[in-house]
């Protein structure tokens, strides 16, 4: 008796020991300092709820964060959780490398407080939520009253023509220019909404799968850009500027016009006093109409973990709506709960903008073809290559725009190909 007693409370402390030790991973790509002390505090909660269980944080670098991520899955570094940005989802889900939350959002409490946008852009890949978004990311202009007051500019541009006169008017001020470009890591979306609004059309196929990307429209308004930086209408070192460089870019005074999520707003509410900003609706085209981009990012959880009902707790903690109007609260993203919309933190001034352009129906929402697997090489890689290229003038607009659509062209057709 006395050995079988012993033999238990032995087996006992060794479980104990193992609970002690178990550790996840988790990686964040969409990386500041804000969100990454936000990760920290809503994570800690999951450490206390969840006595031995410990949480391992590793924050990549936006800007490098798809290669250091890939580099690290070639190493067998695999998280248990990791943030997911929509442009990712598809390679790593079509690759078996991320677990379905179908199972834990059946019986999760609260699936039905979720909006129907969150889930359906989580199930983008296969209808199967491989990802359960945080939050949405929609594009909106700020603008710099003091500069265009400065400039003589009367009101925020509503066209692409009274927002190129604006950039001109405020790039004559000594130091100052009109446009914070984005031509680094992340700049795609500018080019899309711009490229899109100047076409008039946000098509980014044809039924058999060849891209639009170098139809007349689409090159039409790549050239709108690339003429915006040359003409001088954006700082010159803007070619290698990325998320932090333009906000800076902005809240410095730099530049009057800024177009961005709003998470830009944790940076520029915390230099810029609310009366000498504004945000509205991305200038409307030759159409009539804006094209302004939506994406969206998440939590995944990699089917590699061996710790998956623990992973699932540690999602739910910054998934709940606790932990997700948290979040959203510092990152700035709109969050996915139907219960955020009675938060006061919402109905703000800060967020009219982004409001009044879901409400204007000249504006079309554009969800990026995330669902290609290769496209996530091409926002991240390709894209910033050959844009940097044609605005120093190494390539034309049009042979930019072909690159892009031979890349995609092939991706939608194997894709296509693979639905057969």
């Amino acid at each position: 008796m006395r050995k079988l007693i012993t033999a238990t409370l032995l087996a006992t402390l060794m479980a104990g020991s193992a609970l002690a030790d178990t550790k996840l991973k988790l990686v964040e790509v969409i990386t500041s300092p804000e969100r990454t002390e936000t990760l920290k505090s809503i994570v800690a909660k999951f450490e206390a709820a969840n006595p031995g269980t410990t949480v391992e944080i590793i924050s990549l670098p936006w800007g490098e964060a798809f290669q250091k991520f890939a580099t690290m899955v070639s190493a067998g570094e695999v998280p248990d959780v990791m943030e997911m940005p929509d442009t990712w989802l598809s390679l790593y889900a079509n690759n078996g490398m991320l677990e379905s939350l179908e199972p834990y959002l059946e019986k999760w409490e609260h699936t039905s407080g979720l909006t129907e946008r969150a889930l359906e852009l989580g199930r983008d890949v296969n209808d199967t939520a491989y990802m359960l978004p945080y939050g949405f990311y929609l594009r909106a202009m700020f603008y710099n009253k003091k500069l265009l007051a400065e400039a003589g500019v009367a009101e925020p541009p509503k066209t692409m023509d009274d927002f190129v006169k604006a950039s001109e008017a405020v790039s004559k001020l000594p130091g100052k220019s009109g446009y914070c470009l984005r031509g680094g890591p992340g700049g795609l979306n500018g080019w899309v909404m711009f490229g899109a609004t100047m076409a008039g059309d946000n098509k980014f196929f044809n039924e058999d799968g060849t891209s639009t990307m170098n139809s007349e429209g689409w090159v039409k308004g790549l050239t709108w850009v690339i003429d915006l930086y040359k003409k001088g209408l954006a700082p010159k070192d803007s070619v290698n500027w990325g998320f932090n460089e333009i906000v800076a870019g902005f809240y410095s005074g730099t530049c009057a016009f800024l177009d961005q999520d709003p998470d830009a707003l944790i940076a520029i509410a915390q230099r810029m006093k609310p009366d000498d900003f504004g945000v509205t609706t991305m200038p409307k085209g030759p159409s009539g109409k804006a094209f302004t981009t939506i994406g969206y990012a998440g939590w995944s959880m990699l089917s590699s973990s061996q710790n998956k009902d623990l992973s699932w707790k540690l999602i739910e903690t910054l998934e709940g709506p606790e932990g997700n109007i948290e979040w959203n609260k510092r990152t700035g993203a709109l969050p996915v709960h139907k219960s955020a919309e009675k938060d006061p933190f919402y109905a703000s001034p800060q967020f009219k903008g982004w409001f009044d352009e879901l409400a204007d129906k000249d504006v079309v929402l554009t969800v990026m073809p995330t669902y290609l697997e290769e496209f996530a090489f091409f926002k991240d890689s390709l894209a910033i290559k050959t844009t940097q290229e044609a605005l120093l003038g190494d390539i034309t607009p049009e042979e930019l725009a072909n690159q892009w659509a031979d890349y995609l062209t092939k991706a939608q057709q194997k894709y296509l190909a693979s639905k057969k």
